[in-house]
């Protein structure tokens, strides 16, 4: 494990059990998107670095996705984690996408990832689709298995996400293929339905419960949490506003809004009072909800992971969350933890 400021080994991340699965996520997770080249190019060098540098800050949850760099991140966070005791670790990726080979040339940055376009995504949410993905995951990874499966961004397929996708891995987890089910979204409404309406053990919200935007604890968050079920979270910085609120920051994969870069700049002001940098309040700001079980980080670099980490484990006074409940920048309904490292 990588050594802290002081030369110590820095405190063991918190372990949690998604839903009554009994599949075990550090706190912190690391999400594969990065890796694999979304926005700009990362060398081969540089994303196992990155993947390295988690495990060595103790991280034992990764998160890919087919839809990643297509295939790009699975390849990669499998090329590492075969090198790791295969019970050391959590993984999830995600159904929804096949990646049907393409020879036209060109890339994938309509998509936002900096990889050469050799694969063309094709939506299938269908039994034969969920299994077919699955079976593809595991060629790139390079692993017999993954402990997680993930009903990718159903949107626009909504129903057949419910009628066939869902039963499909339900019936893998029954035999045993896979651990714990669920789905991963940048919505909470669909979400709370899956919770509401199946026997999912976790669902991934992104961007959608953060210090920005609580959408999430309208109805998802409530419904995990009376259910016994747990919530992923994503999209902590809210696409890099929480990160670092300048002009030209990102916003939900887009440019801030002037509206909303004002209010991320006076967080961040609140925030440095207190001794804390505005990352480190957003990373440690879910855990306020006691249905959230982890929080991803998407790194592209070992120095990203390693700031994550000393971010997240940076303490947090609760006047600080006063602060911003003060200044009308948190509501008083909204959660949020306690001193101790959650």
């Amino acid at each position: 494990m990588a050594m802290d400021g002081n030369g110590s080994k820095p405190a063991a991340l918190p372990v949690r059990t998604l839903g009554r699965s009994g599949v075990p996520v550090t706190a912190l997770g690391f999400g594969a998107a990065a890796v694999a080249g979304l926005y700009e190019d990362v060398g081969e060098d540089e994303a196992a670095a990155a993947v390295e540098a988690a495990w060595a800050d103790g991280i034992r949850y990764f998160d890919t996705a087919p839809h990643y760099g297509l295939g790009l991140s699975e390849r990669r966070l499998g090329t590492v984690l075969r090198t790791k005791p295969r019970d050391a670790f959590t993984l999830s990726t995600k159904v929804g996408r096949l990646l049907e080979p393409h020879d036209g040339g060109g890339d994938d940055l309509a998509n936002g990832f900096a990889v050469p376009a050799t694969h063309r995504r094709r939506w299938d949410f269908s039994a034969d689709g969920v299994r077919r993905s699955l079976e593809d995951s595991l060629a790139r990874l390079g692993l017999d298995r993954v402990d997680l499966v993930l009903i990718h961004d159903a949107d626009d397929h909504e129903e057949q996400a419910f009628k066939e996708a869902y039963p499909a891995l339900e019936e893998l987890r029954s035999q045993g293929v896979v651990r714990a089910i669920g789905a991963g979204m940048n919505q909470s409404r669909m979400l709370a339905r899956f919770l509401a309406d199946t026997d999912v053990d976790a669902v991934l919200c992104a961007g959608r419960y953060t210090l920005l935007e609580q959408g999430a604890l309208e109805a998802l968050l409530p419904a995990a949490e009376a259910a016994g079920k747990s919530v992923i979270v994503g999209g902590v910085f809210n696409s890099g506003l929480l990160a670092d609120p300048a002009p030209g920051a990102m916003y939900d994969y887009a440019a801030a809004p002037e509206d909303l870069l004002r209010r991320a700049m006076r967080m961040r002001d609140v925030t440095e009072a207190h001794g804390v940098p505005l990352r480190a309040a957003a990373l440690r700001f879910p855990f306020g909800h006691p249905a959230v079980a982890a929080v991803l980080v998407g790194a592209r670099s070992a120095a990203q992971v390693k700031d994550a980490a000393e971010q997240y484990r940076k303490p947090v006074p609760g006047a600080m969350w006063q602060a911003l409940r003060a200044q009308d920048l948190l509501s008083d309904g909204v959660p949020v933890p306690g001193r101790r490292v959650p």
